[in-house]
């Protein structure tokens, strides 16, 4: 099999509190990108589980995907294993969700290649011990999230074209999470706050380009071309166009060195249209 794992951006995040859990109170909402990194699977009979392909920085062990796939495996009891590749394009600590989205994929195509037969609902409690992000990977379309990311709305969304650019920087969650000055406390907002555009931003913004020089500086060149917005806790930044020749002709003003793209949303994650040809 061989399968997309899109990319996600957040059009807004805010901190409203913490839990009893000791995980942040978020509030943010999910768009699904056409956009992403690409899991190939091929089904062993020797029950094991194993990353085909070096990705740098990764450790096979700590990868979500093989442990998705080592989770599925335990829960499921079944005595199949399965060889997994990554087509990485998400850069890794960007704030787009590459690896829970790898690990969604994973679940889900391995769910058909062993002939699992669980539900979306199932598969998307399983991948909540994986994080967060996993169950809206699981789920596809867009949505509103609430809780620590895992309490999920699902949302319509008029079409947007995103610019996305990277710079020479890796954001550390931790650090972002653990500095004094994150809002935390935020009053909590209704869907359609969103919707009638009430609110925006991202609480983790002004925390970054005050720490990180590289995304204050692409802040500043992307500031040309529109009104660039940081998506998650990474460093990728992107702006919003209403179609594919604006964000074109932005993309193309952009000057020569910088690491941006496009990718458009998607109302129904491309994984969901994939599977559709091995069921």
């Amino acid at each position: 099999m061989k399968l997309p794992a899109p990319a996600k951006l957040n059009l807004f995040l805010q901190i409203t509190g913490r839990r009893p859990d000791g995980y942040h109170a978020l509030q943010s909402m999910f768009c699904v990108l056409d956009w992403g990194d690409t899991i190939s699977l091929e089904c062993r009979d020797d029950g094991a589980i194993v990353r085909v392909g070096a990705l740098p920085g990764v450790d096979p062990e700590q990868d979500l995907a093989v442990r998705a796939a080592r989770l599925l495996q335990t829960e499921s009891g079944c005595r199949l294993g399965a060889d997994i590749g990554i087509e990485k394009r998400i850069p890794m600590g960007g704030g787009m969700g590459g690896g829970s989205s790898d690990a969604a994929t994973v679940l889900h195509g391995l769910n058909v290649l062993w002939n699992l037969h669980w539900s979306s609902e199932r598969l998307a409690t399983l991948g909540l011990q994986l994080g967060a992000d996993v169950p809206f990977f699981i789920g596809g379309t867009h949505a509103w999230a609430e809780g620590a990311g895992e309490v999920l709305t699902p949302v319509e969304l008029p079409q947007k074209v995103f610019l996305l650019a990277r710079p020479d920087s890796h954001a550390d969650t931790g650090q972002l999470f653990a500095d004094k000055g994150l809002t935390r406390d935020s009053e909590p907002v209704k869907i359609s706050d969103f919707i009638e555009g009430r609110v925006h931003g991202n609480a983790f913004e002004p925390v970054l380009r005050r720490r990180d020089s590289a995304v204050e500086r692409m802040f500043a060149l992307l500031s040309a071309v529109g009104t660039p917005r940081l998506t998650g806790t990474g460093s990728v930044v992107f702006v919003e166009f209403s179609d594919w020749d604006s964000a074109e002709l932005a993309l193309q003003a952009l000057p020569p060195g910088v690491n941006a793209w496009l990718a458009a949303s998607a109302d129904r994650a491309p994984l969901l249209a994939a599977l559709t040809e091995y069921n």
